[in-house]
């Protein structure tokens, strides 16, 4: 089965490709130290096949009695995982599952229904299956600063990722609201934006932050004539990012 089918990547919407000055931009935000490699995100999808498997009723009910069998050892397991801080495992939610990347410091949570897909340049992409809009995508790049307020205000730092990286120039953008929270002393710029494309319009939440020596960016967002149905769960999205030291 093929998880990739008709997504717009982030890329795709929003920088079809990545100019020299865009480029540039991103080393006057500081998102590169020297050393590291200077690319910009790719937008190149790979697939991933996935085999499904079959059980009979008798292996089902074999595998019932093992859990049930084995239950009272995992228990302890279970209990310790659900006793993760919430710095590190994103809260549960009705309607959301939670994902943590341990090796680069971050958890948030997505709508339930949405699949992963595996986007080159992305770290982690999540879609829905039905609407290609309709995602989360978190992108990590090296930055020399310490703290998101070192570019400015929300509104500059906003403006700028727009017009320089989250919209292509041949695109009609609008910076709807910035605003600025702090969480267990790291601070993260969320804005909304729409995007307005010969013939599509998407309506996005973003979310910055710096730590780790990175420059985090989740970007979530839906089609507009949907954005009514999904504003509450793209927010929730935005809000449950939080990044952790590793």
């Amino acid at each position: 089965m093929v998880l990739v089918q008709n997504y717009i990547t982030p890329c795709q919407a929003y920088l079809p490709n990545a100019s020299s000055s865009q480029v540039d931009v991103m080393h006057q935000l500081g998102w590169f130290r020297s050393g590291h490699n200077r690319r910009a995100p790719g937008c190149v999808i790979r697939s991933e096949n996935v085999t499904e498997t079959s059980t009979s009723p008798c292996q089902d009910r074999l595998g019932r009695r093992q859990f049930l069998a084995v239950g009272p050892t995992i228990a302890p397991l279970l209990l310790m995982t659900s006793q993760i801080p919430t710095s590190f495992a994103a809260e549960n939610k009705k309607g959301f599952l939670p994902v943590t990347d341990k090796k680069d410091g971050y958890s948030f949570l997505y709508p339930f229904g949405w699949q992963e897909v595996v986007v080159e340049g992305e770290d982690k992409v999540f879609k829905d299956v039905i609407e290609p809009l309709e995602s989360a995508s978190v992108n990590l790049v090296p930055s020399s600063k310490e703290d998101i307020r070192d570019f400015g205000s929300p509104q500059q730092v906003a403006e700028t990722l727009i017009k320089k990286f989250l919209a292509s120039p041949s695109q009609k953008t609008k910076l709807i609201e910035a605003s600025e929270r702090i969480v267990d002393g790291k601070t993260y710029y969320t804005f909304e934006f729409v995007a307005q494309a010969p013939n599509y319009t998407r309506h996005a939440l973003t979310v910055v932050c710096i730590g780790n020596g990175k420059f985090y960016t989740l970007t979530t967002g839906a089609n507009e004539r949907r954005w009514g149905r999904m504003k509450d769960r793209l927010h929730t999205v935005v809000d449950s990012f939080q990044i952790f030291n590793v």
